[in-house]
């Protein structure tokens, strides 16, 4: 019978109360009511898997129609560096974003 020998090596990672919600900031939009896209795109997300401890990268698009605030983008990439040692599956870390923002 043959071991993993990956199965007790592990990373440390933290908990998703370390994801800093906190930095999220809104500044006045100037043109309510338009048809205005915001798009912000970044290759540079990472997480880690909550199993292994190991890197998760992706590219991340956010998309959105403001109406009355935007997110103020220095705010936003602190946010989403927070993520950095928080393991979190990316399809969760999707969905946390998107309710964080809203």
């Amino acid at each position: 019978m043959t071991t993993d020998k990956y199965s007790s090596k592990r990373f440390d990672v933290e908990k998703e109360d370390a994801i800093d919600v906190a930095v999220l900031e809104a500044i006045p939009f100037e043109y309510p009511g338009s048809a205005t896209e915001v798009v912000y795109e970044t290759d540079e997300f990472t997480a880690v898997c909550p199993w292994t401890g190991l890197p998760d990268f992706a590219k991340l698009t956010i998309s959105y129609v403001p109406d009355s605030s935007l997110v103020e983008l220095k705010s936003l990439k602190y946010y989403l560096t927070s993520y950095r040692n928080v393991g979190i599956l990316q399809e969760h870390a999707v969905n946390r974003i998107l309710n964080d923002l809203v």
